[in-house]
């Protein structure tokens, strides 16, 4: 059992740590204050390769496992965290088609998307359906050679800015066999997009209602079978928490470092803040716990990759305890700095407001609860995850 990185997989985070450096972090705080979403700084991403990474080789991206995935992303959102987050849906976005779409389809999307050129969403939740998301209204009635659509879809990341929509409907009876999924342009006849929701964080990129009113698609655009759409879906969500946990781990490294330079900087009766030991164990614990929840986002990374039979499991397990333990540590980085962490002059104040919502999407960190917990349950699962 080795845990250092291979020499690829310390290239793959040195290249993304650059970009990071010089294309995110500079301009996160205006990107945040102004609502900005950087569609240029997304493509000139998708030209190193990182709008594709988990994307089949065959389709135009870099195949890479979700472990080389995870260690990447984590580099990108410790420059900013909205941005890397809609580079993981859109990743999401991208290997769904790539991996069930039909060959036409994959032949006028695919290679766009891995560079960037092209933006997807990813349109699951309902206002009717959130953690439930099986019980799911929006239908897709197919006539003749098109499917139409019509329902809407609610909190959808980059809606109104991405160019295509990857889109789960009822074709089928209730419940999860009658769901599909679809690939639909942003732009059809009958979408329309709802106002941008006034966020707490992830202000850089829109988050929009989608309603569909009898839009018309070509029934090639049907990725795999009818009633496949569910088991896409929590195929993509098993990977899905392991990219936002992954947003969290990058966010709370940014916060740790920031607040250890604080410590040092900062003077205080006489001495700096790191001189005191209570802040010295403050700061030891947050580290601690970061560097436990890493260990877990890749082992959950291995499991998925190595397609073991409490993969999701262990993806619940990992999101639910990273996305947790990163939010604390980014309010304790927040906390060291006093008042001045909670002005926008500095990162802390974003860094709350960004990794908060890691909490509830995805599914929320009650529901990774359920889904540990009925595993759990089992007779024989306590022997076989641990």
């Amino acid at each position: 059992m080795d845990f250092n990185l291979t020499e690829d997989q310390q290239a793959f985070a040195e290249t993304a740590r650059q970009f990071a450096e010089s294309e995110l972090a500079p301009h996160a705080a205006k990107w945040d204050q102004e609502h900005i979403f950087p569609k240029d700084t997304i493509k000139a991403a998708g030209e190193l390769g990182f709008c594709g990474l988990y994307t089949p080789e065959e389709a135009g991206g870099l195949g890479l496992s979700r472990l080389d995935s995870s260690i990447i992303f984590e580099q990108l959102a410790m420059g900013c965290t909205a941005t890397t987050a809609m580079l993981t849906i859109h990743n999401m976005a991208t290997w769904m088609i790539a991996s069930f779409g039909t060959e036409d389809v994959k032949a006028q999307y695919c290679e766009q998307l891995v560079m960037g050129e092209l933006l997807a969403s990813y349109c699951l939740t309902e206002p009717g359906s959130g953690s439930d998301a099986a019980s799911l209204k929006t239908k897709a009635v197919k006539e003749g050679d098109e499917y139409v659509i019509a329902g809407s879809k609610m909190f959808i990341s980059g809606a109104g800015e991405t160019d295509l929509l990857v889109v789960m409907a009822r074709t089928g009876g209730e419940g999860a066999a009658g769901i599909s999924a679809f690939v639909v342009p942003a732009d059809a006849a009958g979408i329309e997009y709802g106002k941008a929701e006034e966020k707490m964080g992830w202000n850089a990129q829109p988050t929009r209602l989608i309603s569909f009113e009898g839009v018309r698609i070509p029934a090639a655009n049907l990725l795999g079978q009818e009633g496949e759409g569910f088991k896409f879906a929590m195929q993509g969500l098993d990977g899905g928490r392991i990219n936002i946990a992954t947003c969290s781990l990058g966010t709370a490294q940014a916060a740790l470092n920031t607040a250890r330079e604080y410590l040092k900087e900062r003077e205080q009766f006489g001495k700096p803040l790191a001189a005191f030991q209570a802040l010295q164990f403050k700061i030891a614990d947050m580290n601690t716990e970061l560097v436990a929840a890493r260990q877990m986002v890749r082992l959950a990374a291995f499991k998925l990759d190595t397609g073991d039979s409490e993969k999701t499991t262990y993806c619940a397990m990992a999101k639910r305890y990273a996305t947790d333990v990163c939010f604390d540590i980014c309010n304790q980085a927040l906390q060291l700095h006093g008042g001045y962490g909670y002005i926008k002059e500095f990162p802390l104040e974003r860094y709350v407001r960004d990794s908060r919502v890691h909490q509830i999407l995805e599914g929320t960190n009650e529901i990774m609860r359920v889904i540990i917990s009925r595993r759990l349950l089992i007779e024989g699962a306590l022997e076989v995850i641990r």
